[in-house]
């Protein structure tokens, strides 16, 4: 099967239109590389207040105006269009539900409304594609957001019309982050068009709630998540979130693909905002990263003492606290230490008193610097992550390519990434530690320190290694049409189209 495929690809955020974490990313980066690999890929996405108030607006177009029956509901909504590059990009605008200062919620908390509202925008997904006659192959789901979408796909298609539109396509779910699930009120049942005799355990109930992710994983044809190692983590009640039982039920067709890095943004061969580009061929102009980082975060370290650099938020899921346990030990190896984030306000607080103790060997900018983020990476010697869990993770990737040599728990996506330079020599390209522990971060950045200093060809080999590695969108665009193809082909098309059942409720 070589054929261009047809993508329906949804999600709640786009870069560079909206932005709160990682999901925008992937929903901003591998349509483009799915794109570039010749299929043809369609996403859609909210018309959020702020995506109007851009600077993208005036490029965004008017398709026309949707009214479609799905679930028993009057589907009336506004279609917009933006292209880029043979990718168009469709906007869902219904001032209702998204015309709101904040993409999930305010300062104190998440709006109550947000099972219609998300509701509302799946079954809109489904209208547009019928609206524009696109037939997909694929439609490819993302987070809790897009959770009902295989749910309204198999049972509440209002015609033979529609389900005839959709009766080659099948679906794939990825999940992000397990911990953000979509739970609501069972209340919210009527206003998302839904009967309640699908409020079991065998369907949509979790424990006296509706779950949006499992409606996802439950009636996807297949899950993935965003590392190998975090589709094997989430089939365990530590990280399964409760829902561990139900992707056990799926591990038949759950798949782990890492994301990818744009490296026209995160490559210091080409990084405008470092002192000076450098790559495999310059390493050594690195050490002139470093002494701008020096002076920029006004350390007193000598160009022979490592830097030991961390962007990320302050909080307990990315083992910050591990890491301020360990500062008077960081320092005693004769390290600096340099951060740039934002979290809890312990965090900060504990860091300012660390300042004080060693003034010139620790530094951090709370907050969000987006220049900061790139010095550090290429200033630094050492970058650590002691995650508790880390379902991917990017700086692990960023940090290879600039030189930077990462010391990581065996986690997620760190696990995947991160070869154990003391367990394999041959091709190791950091450090790891399996256990969230102060003992073994330490004991593991130890020992990246002493290859720092005593073993300077070893280390090379290590900055190098990792530096030709190819974490791009490509890559992981490869794989998706992978399993974009083992989708299509497993299954019985006829007994899928034969489940289907009419909802015309309401």
């Amino acid at each position: 099967m070589n054929q261009s495929l047809k993508i329906l690809f949804t999600a709640s955020e786009v870069f560079p239109f909206s932005k709160t974490g990682g999901l925008s990313d992937v929903a901003g980066s591998l349509p483009k590389a799915l794109t570039a690999l010749g299929h043809d890929v369609r996403v859609v996405t909210p018309f959020y207040k702020s995506v109007k108030n851009s600077l993208f607006a005036k490029n965004i177009k008017k398709r026309g105006r949707i009214k479609n029956k799905i679930s028993g509901a009057i589907l009336g909504f506004n279609l917009f269009e933006y292209t880029d590059n043979g990718l168009s990009i469709y906007f869902v605008e219904k001032d209702k539900y998204f015309n709101r200062d904040g993409f999930y919620g305010t300062k104190f908390g998440d709006y109550p409304d947000n099972a219609a509202r998300f509701g509302f925008f799946g079954r809109a997904c489904l209208a547009i594609a019928e609206y524009l006659d696109f037939k997909p192959d694929i439609i490819h789901l993302n987070d809790w957001h897009t959770g009902l979408i295989p749910f309204y796909l198999k049972f509440c298609l209002p015609s033979l019309d529609t389900i005839a539109h959709f009766s080659c396509t099948r679906t794939l779910f990825t999940i992000h982050n397990m911990a953000y699930q979509g739970i609501f009120d069972r209340r919210d049942l009527s206003r998302l068009g839904i009967g309640p005799e699908f409020f079991n355990m065998q369907n949509l109930e979790f424990y006296g709630k509706i779950n949006f992710l499992k409606s996802g994983i439950l009636y996807s044809d297949a899950v993935s998540t965003v590392s190998r190692r975090y589709a094997e983590e989430i089939k365990t009640p530590e990280y399964g979130a409760g829902l561990d039982g139900l992707i056990k039920q799926k591990q038949a067709n759950l798949y782990g693909v890492l994301n990818g890095v744009d490296y026209s943004e995160w490559n210091p061969a080409n990084d405008k905002f470092i002192k000076i580009k450098y790559d495999e061929n310059t390493i050594e102009n690195k050490n002139i990263c470093k002494n701008d980082l020096i002076e920029q975060m006004n350390l007193t370290t000598l160009s022979d003492e490592p830097i030991v650099g961390c962007v990320s938020r302050l909080v307990h899921q990315k083992g910050i606290d591990i890491l301020i346990e360990a500062i008077d030990e960081i320092m005693q190896m004769g390290c600096s230490l340099v951060l740039l984030g934002a979290g809890d306000e312990w965090c900060n607080k504990k860091f300012k008193e660390y300042i004080e103790k060693y003034p010139g060997k620790i530094n951090i900018h709370v907050g969000f610097n987006e220049g900061l983020a790139y010095k550090i990476e290429a200033g630094s010697d050492i970058y650590v992550m002691p995650s508790r869990f880390e379902p991917c993770g990017l700086n692990q990737m960023y940090s290879l390519k600039y030189g930077t040599v990462p010391v990581v728990r065996a986690t997620g996506g760190l696990d995947d990434v991160v070869i154990d330079a003391g367990m394999d020599k041959a091709k190791g390209n950091g450090f790891k530690f399996r256990q969230a522990e102060k003992s073994e971060f330490l004991a593991s950045l130890k020992e990246a320190v002493n290859c720092y200093k005593k073993k300077k060809a070893e280390w090379r080999g290590i900055i190098l290694r990792g530096m030709a590695e190819d974490h791009s969108w490509q890559r992981s665009a490869l794989e998706y049409v992978g399993i974009y193809k083992k989708i299509l082909t497993n299954g019985n098309k006829e007994t899928w189209i034969n489940h289907r059942r009419f909802n015309n409720a309401g």
